[in-house]
């Protein structure tokens, strides 16, 4: 089965703009490092700094220039500039801009200048045909200035995962923005020649505000870096601990699902947070947090997707059958607004109740931090005790490649309603490709799951013995 892994429709976008060669990602010279980058708060043995990686790949701004009959986006500011470009090299970033404008305003070009704007942060991704990712990161807000004007966005294209650190970024660009778009420039050039933090580490870049002087600014990432780009709050602010279970179980099996919002920053936190309840496992199909408008047709796939569509265009996407419409929204009448109808049943009885007590540890008003803490603790026992027992119908023989053995795999459950469920899941393509990913490996080697099994297994046997 091919690996497939299209987290936006941006190798069909790129279709559309005659696309016929892969990305080149700009490498920074490898001795930068800024004077005003100060050492990391954290020493220890594991490394501070993830050597390879560095923050962003551009910075943009998007702004709405009116044209005779609407406005059009446009990138009206770039850093860093890129100089000496040959001809297919303009040509590639000359797609990526245009693709950059197209998530950035996926409403088009159908707006009004505005006297009142919330700010919005959210973010989409860009997948390559060799499937390699680069994460855009976007803040909409008004420009100052007096009377209606038109938003404008400031857009970050990174190769990292990491919302909560980019969205601080932008609140200190947004801050120089107020007072010059020159004071942009020294202060992402510092960014840029940063070394990108380790896990659970902190670079502190130094920066100077006329009126304020020179500022320390402190980025750090979370230690769990397969939760930095999540932020659980939405997710729970817009659906019951019920309603996410049944989202959850109609991912888990790999179907077409469509969450409906009005803000960007809705759609995009709910669905990363919906991909990440299925660690260990990762969506293999099609990912939208945003479907632009001229890429509506998308929902027309009949492959999995997890979708992002504003509420305007909800009657584009519900003559659609066989799939879960989710409505976010606050005033919505009813959360699924189109469903098959099973998605209550889909977990069996027992676990769901595991999970649904297990979130309920979470205090009221949790904060990320807590969230992160209690919401993969609900979910990924559900998986050890479904498809924890992996490991041992592996079937190696000395000069052949490993078997999953899938039928004594299902059949060593006791519990019927698991076994009932684990045999719709091992179908699934992100079973299969996990499944070919332990076979290749040495059996010497363990892997996440496998650790996280272990893990999870002591902790119970401790539990256990503390209660006798």
């Amino acid at each position: 089965m091919m690996k497939k892994r299209l987290s936006t429709a941006w190798s069909s976008f790129r279709g559309k703009l005659g696309r016929d060669r892969g990305l080149k990602e700009a490498e920074p010279s490898p001795g930068e490092i800024a004077a005003d980058v100060l050492s990391s708060d954290n020493t220890g043995k594991e490394p501070r700094y993830s050597s390879t990686q560095f923050f962003f790949e551009y910075l943009v701004v998007v702004s709405l220039k009116k044209t005779k009959e609407a406005y059009e986006p446009q990138i009206t500011y770039q850093f860093p500039k890129k100089d000496g470009l040959v001809r297919f090299q303009k040509e590639e970033q000359e797609k990526t801009f245009k693709a950059i404008t197209l998530f950035c305003f996926p409403e088009g070009i159908n707006w009004e200048p505005l006297t009142e704007y919330p700010s919005e942060t959210f973010s989409f991704v860009l997948t390559e045909i060799d499937g390699s990712r680069r994460n855009g990161y976007c803040r909409r807000l008004l420009p100052n200035g007096k009377g209606a004007r038109p938003p404008e966005a400031y857009c970050i294209i990174s190769s990292l995962a990491c919302f909560g650190l980019f969205s601080k970024i932008f609140d200190e660009v947004e801050k120089r923005r107020q007072i010059s778009m020159a004071m942009i420039y020294p202060f992402m050039q510092s960014l840029r020649e940063a070394p990108f933090p380790a896990p659970g580490n902190t670079v502190k870049i130094k920066s100077f505000i006329p009126d304020a002087g020179t500022e320390i600014i402190s980025l750090t990432r979370p230690l769990d870096s397969w939760l930095e780009h999540v932020d659980f709050r939405t997710l729970f602010r817009c659906l019951s601990d019920e309603e996410v279970l049944q989202v959850f179980a109609a991912t888990v099996l790999e179907r077409r699902i469509i969450f409906i919002a009005e803000e960007l920053s809705t759609l995009s936190q709910v669905i990363h947070a919906v991909a990440v309840l299925l660690s260990p496992f990762t969506w293999q199909h099609t990912l939208i947090p945003i479907v632009p408008e001229i890429l509506i047709d998308v929902v027309m796939a009949p492959t999995p997707y997890l979708l992002g569509v504003q509420k305007r265009l909800l009657d584009l996407v519900i003559d659609q059958s066989d799939l879960l419409v989710v409505d976010l929204s606050e005033n919505r009448q009813e959360t699924f607004i189109t469903k098959i109808g099973d998605e209550k049943t889909i977990i069996p009885h027992k676990l769901r109740d595991e999970i649904l007590q297990a979130l309920k540890t979470r205090p009221e008003k949790a904060t990320v931090e807590e969230l992160n803490r209690v919401v993969p603790a609900a979910f990924f026992p559900f998986f050890v005790k479904t498809v924890g027992h992996f490991n041992q119908h592996i079937l190696r023989k000395a000069g052949e490649p490993a078997v999953f053995q899938r039928r004594n795999f299902c059949k060593a459950l006791e519990s019927k309603s698991t076994r009932h469920f684990v045999k719709k899941f091992v179908q699934t393509q992100m079973f299969d490709l996990f499944i070919q990913d332990v076979e290749q490996q040495p059996a010497s080697q363990e892997g996440f799951f496998q650790k996280k099994v272990a893990e999870y297994r002591e902790k119970m046997k401790k539990e256990k013995t503390k209660k006798h």
